[in-house]
């Protein structure tokens, strides 16, 4: 008599995708866009917390034309490498963990420059700036700008820009937000919008300020926000 065996079970393993290096490279149009803008937000010595810093940029700048104490955090080892190069004193770490070990208060300004579009739990990220920071300077790029708009209608498609610079298939963005958007949260939130500045640019041209239905024509938002 032949036993019976069962056939082997396939092991199901869940499958998960491999690590990769965001090419960041490709945000630097966009990054320094408003720059000139967030200077105008510190004042002379300010401490100042930079949250998601890259490679110091902006850091440098404010360090030499606002004497500021600064603190810089990145999650790019590469890129923190190159901050403290610069001599700016910066730490490798998650941007979320280093909000929670601040008191409150600790800093004059916190820094989120293009950041919250890349981060899980933007609106938690923006209650512990305001906690630890006496205000809050966002930027982001706005996504109801008409040429991406435009590039949707006409082609059916998801545009890459200078503000918008990855492919939906590699894009490091977990969010999208509008003009419309950041200040129907701020209302919601109670957040005070102390100032907002927006600006239009492309590849190869100098940002030029939007006063004028900014929703529509910015490319990219700055909003300065305190309790």
């Amino acid at each position: 008599m032949t036993r019976y065996e069962a056939p082997a079970r396939k092991i199901h393993r869940e499958w998960a995708p491999p690590a990769r290096e965001v090419d960041w490279t490709l945000t630097r149009i966009r990054d320094r866009a408003l720059d000139r803008h967030i200077a105008a937000c510190v004042g002379e010595g300010d401490r100042v917390l930079d949250l998601g810093c890259g490679e110091g940029a902006l850091l440098d700048r404010l360090k030499r034309e606002k004497s500021i104490r600064e603190m810089g955090v990145e999650i790019d080892g590469n890129a923190v490498a190159e901050a403290i190069a610069r001599g700016l004193s910066v730490v490798h770490d998650d941007l979320a963990d280093t909000l929670s070990c601040q008191k409150d208060n600790a800093f004059d300004l916190v820094i989120l420059n293009q950041v919250i579009i890349s981060i899980k739990g933007p609106v938690q990220v923006l209650e512990e700036s305001l906690r630890v920071g006496h205000r809050v300077v966002v930027t982001f790029p706005n996504f109801a700008h008409w040429k991406n708009l435009s590039h949707i209608f006409l082609f059916g498609r998801l545009p890459v820009t200078p503000s918008l610079p990855y492919q939906w298939f590699d894009t490091p963005n977990i969010s999208l937000v509008t003009v419309k958007d950041f200040r129907d949260l701020c209302r919601k939130r109670g957040f005070k919008i102390e100032r907002e500045e927006f600006v239009s640019g492309e590849s190869g041209e100098e940002t030029r300020t939007v006063r004028a239905l900014p929703n529509m024509r910015a490319s990219s938002a700055l909003f300065l926000i305190s309790r």
